[in-house]
């Protein structure tokens, strides 16, 4: 099993900046993709990055692209979320995803990852 514990949500003003982080613990060597997700109030939870094993492949919702940057360390199990430019659309409970499963893309959707934290959330407010 794999524990995921998200920390760095908070209340920003439009135009901010947050990092949230991710720590895994357990049989963290199991762990290949990586991935945040969110989910505003009355949406379905959506994928906003996810990143390889290694960092070397990442991708990015089309809403955040060029705000936000997802990043992994893996000496220290952690995988992190860098979000610029914030707007209030960016409110919403933020979710750290784990994937054990070996896929030749890099997964986006929800069930492509059997690991989830309990969230953290982000307010932007105007």
């Amino acid at each position: 099993q794999v524990q995921l514990v998200e920390s760095g949500g908070g209340l920003v003003q439009a135009g901010g900046s947050l990092r949230l982080s991710c720590a895994a613990s357990g049989r963290t060597f199991s762990i290949n993709d990586m991935g945040w997700f969110r989910q505003g109030p009355g949406k379905e939870r959506e994928c906003v990055a996810s990143i390889t094993r290694n960092g070397g492949s990442t991708d990015a919702a089309h809403s955040v692209k060029g705000r936000f940057t997802i990043s992994r360390d893996n000496a220290k199990n952690t995988v992190f979320l860098h979000m610029n430019s914030l707007k209030p659309e960016d409110t919403a409970i933020y979710f750290c995803a784990a994937s054990s499963w070996s896929r030749s893309r890099l997964g986006i959707e929800t069930y492509e990852y059997e690991y989830w934290g309990q969230g953290t959330q982000v307010t932007i407010s105007v």
